[in-house]
């Protein structure tokens, strides 16, 4: 009997050829948008997650402070809660690192009269205190010692970079969103006109004894099908785009910054089977309204 089923449903997904392209299609396009969203935010937030761990705090000092008020500054901040190590860079370090980083245009700086860098601590913090959360509180504690100037740890670049994943994901979850509803939409109606050109074949199972899930089960593994096949293709083309993207940009950019990864076989069952899913509501929205009338 299963047997019977599935040839039923391939045999109507083969004579709806067209019909069935456009579904399938409609719904490889829905994964395809989706997933390569999540695929966006899936690596964003991990690398946004690796540069919070490797955050270094750096405390600028006001130009009154002696010697003996940065011993005392190590002191407190060292033992404050979180922190790891407090590394003192005077302002005369800090120059000869700029050079270092400038290269061929360090030149610019020769004509400066004065050294304009503020003496400074480099701040490390222990791994259990590398949230953003910890990471402000230790902040504001080191803020309010005396003769702090500013204390900064990139929080400006990060909560900039943060706002740009939040818009994208709404960008990515409206598209998608819209994307499934244009799917469903076309399973349904897909069904639907199969239905209606097998009216007649319908009521004639019906009258010699065909029960609802009889007639139905062949549609409901016909939308799972193509649904099964659209997540595929979906799934299929972001594996082929992503592997492009990703050789074309290797050699030219360092390994750290390229580490992404593509999805685990979690979310790419996922989506499979959400695209099943969305084939299978389909066509028991088209039954249920056919069968009723």
């Amino acid at each position: 009997m299963k047997l019977f089923f599935f040839k039923k449903a391939l045999q109507d997904i083969l004579n709806n050829r067209f019909l069935n392209t456009v579904t399938v299609t409609t719904i490889a396009l829905s994964v395809l948008i989706v997933s390569s969203f999540t695929l966006f935010f899936y690596n964003a937030n991990e690398l946004l997650d690796t540069w919070k761990k490797g955050i270094r705090a750096l405390v600028y000092l006001d130009p009154t402070a002696d010697d003996a008020n940065r011993l005392d500054l190590k002191y407190n901040i060292q033992k404050l809660a979180g922190v790891s190590e407090a590394r003192f860079i005077s302002r005369k370090e800090a120059m000869a690192q700029m050079k270092v980083q400038m290269g061929r245009q360090a030149s610019l700086l020769e004509g400066l009269e004065s050294n304009p860098l503020p003496d400074a601590f480099e701040v490390r913090l222990k791994p259990a205190s590398q949230t953003m959360a910890e990471i402000e509180k230790l902040s504001r504690a080191i803020e309010a010692l005396p003769h702090i100037d500013k204390v900064e740890y990139g929080q400006q670049w990060i909560e900039k970079f943060t706002s740009i994943i939040n818009v994208f994901k709404f960008v990515g979850y409206a598209m998608g969103g819209l994307f499934l509803v244009a799917a469903l939409f076309i399973v349904a109606n897909t069904v639907r006109l199969v239905l209606y050109s097998r009216q007649e074949e319908i009521a004639i199972m019906r009258l010699v004894g065909a029960t609802d899930k009889f007639i139905k089960t062949p549609f409901y593994i016909q939308g799972l099908t193509l649904g099964g096949l659209g997540g595929m293709i979906g799934i299929a083309g972001l594996f082929i785009a992503f592997h492009f993207i990703s050789e074309k940009f290797r050699n030219s950019l360092s390994a750290e910054l390229l580490d992404i990864h593509f999805l685990g076989l979690e979310m790419i069952a996922g989506f499979i089977v959400g695209s099943m899913l969305i084939g299978w509501v389909g066509c028991y929205v088209s039954l249920k309204q056919f069968l009723k009338s």
